[in-house]
């Protein structure tokens, strides 16, 4: 498939702003360098991690996306809240995964700190926005691959 055909939605987290905006804006620009049009982005913003999962089925029901991607930051604090927030916003990426088969892109930073997050939006720890990017790229053509057989080459 020509990457100007791609529909995308990103469903993205706005608690951890300064991390989750880098992840957007890495994603969108590795989308952009890929060849996808802008105008075939959809972006979804939501408060907390824990509202990606609604986000993305609802953009999965429209039938209008070859993938999702999610973005998000949850960074360990001193309670256990952070385990259940991360258990449940995976669990729920990977039900709308499955229920719309349909790729689901978990881009949801999971840290013990600060430092370890900022690593991963551009420090030594690469760019996970980018890499979101990428992976839905790719998981649209494996769907391609595996419902139309393989390509000729």
């Amino acid at each position: 498939m020509k990457p100007e055909a791609v529909r995308l939605g990103i469903v993205v987290s706005q608690f951890n702003k300064e991390l989750t905006t880098a992840l957007l804006e890495g994603a969108l620009q590795r989308l952009t360098e890929r060849g996808v049009l802008p105008e075939k982005i959809k972006v979804v913003e939501v408060p907390g991690a824990i509202e990606i999962p609604l986000a993305a089925k609802l953009l999965a029901k429209s039938k209008d996306y070859q993938a999702l991607i999610c973005l998000g930051a949850v960074v360990r604090g001193e309670t256990s809240h952070y385990d259940y927030v991360c258990s449940q916003v995976s669990e729920g990426c990977q039900q709308v995964m499955l229920a719309y088969e349909l790729p689901v892109i978990f881009g949801v930073l999971t840290t013990e700190n600060e430092a370890q997050a900022f690593a991963r939006v551009g420090g030594n720890e690469g760019h996970k926005g980018r890499d979101a990017a990428d992976a839905a790229l790719q998981m649209i053509a494996v769907l391609q691959d595996c419902i139309e057989g393989p390509r000729a080459l």
